[in-house]
Parts: structure tokens; C-alpha cells; sequence
């Protein structure tokens, strides 16, 4: 259920991109409204499938890269997750467009921001509260 409320909320964050970064847009299957609608839970669920296994493997691997950077390097690994997500989606015809890398690392920024927002302030309708200590 947790991951089904992450893709939900991963999905509106990627949606509200597309309306204010303009190098990135949900190309849909179809005229209607519904099929954006399905088309960005789509590449939600991509996308957070891409960032479970790539994301954690590239993670893992270039762990001494971030502690060099102190994080840093984690803005170009998410860009280039949601760049394999683009090259996903133009492989099936539909998807997320993302017109070059800075847009894609621009993009990748504000959707982990929006994502983190909006589980924060969802939290004590969907989640557990944390636990207070004594």
C-alpha cells in the first residue's frame, strides 16, 4: 500500500512539473484526459521501478563519489534515472519527454522536492506517525 501511495504521489509531482519546467511533458496514449492521467502513473511506476534497481545499484557503486560530494553527485544520478525513463518511453512511443540532460536534472530536482512536500504534509492523513520518544 506504501508503494502504491509513493507511485500516486510521485505521479502528481511529475505532473505538476510538466505544467512549470518546459524542456519536460507527458506525451499521453491518447486525446483524453484519463489517458494523461494513466499515461503519468505510468511513468511514476517506471520510475520508481528504474530508481528501485538501477538507481540503488549506481548507489551503491558510486557510494565514495558521494561522500567526495557531500550528495552532490545524487542531483546527476536522478537525472540520468529519469533519462532512462525518457529513453523507455520513446522506445514505446508514449511516456515522458525530456528535451536535454539540464532539464532532465532540473526536472529530477523539483520532482524528488515535490515528492518529499507532499508526503510530508500526507503523512498524518495516509502514514504512520513517527514514533515520539520518551
Amino acid at each position: 500500500m506504501r508503494f502504491l501511495l509513493r507511485v500516486i504521489f510521485t505521479a502528481v509531482a511529475i505532473w505538476l512539473v510538466t505544467l512549470f519546467v518546459p524542456g519536460i511533458e507527458i506525451v499521453p496514449f491518447g486525446g483524453q484526459w484519463w489517458h494523461l492521467a494513466v499515461t503519468t502513473l505510468g511513468v511514476a511506476l517506471v520510475f520508481a521501478l528504474v530508481n528501485a534497481t538501477i538507481g540503488n545499484l549506481i548507489r551503491i557503486v558510486a557510494f565514495p563519489l558521494y561522500i567526495l560530494t557531500i550528495g552532490i553527485v545524487a542531483l546527476f544520478v536522478n537525472a540520468f534515472l529519469l533519462m532512462i525513463v525518457h529513453w523507455l518511453s520513446q522506445l514505446v512511443g508514449y511516456g515522458i519527454d525530456v528535451e536535454n540532460f539540464w532539464w532532465g536534472m532540473l526536472a529530477a530536482v523539483c520532482i524528488a522536492f515535490l515528492t518529499w512536500l507532499i508526503t510530508i504534509v500526507t503523512r498524518p492523513i495516509f502514514g504512520k506517525e513517527r514514533p515520539r520518544e520518551r
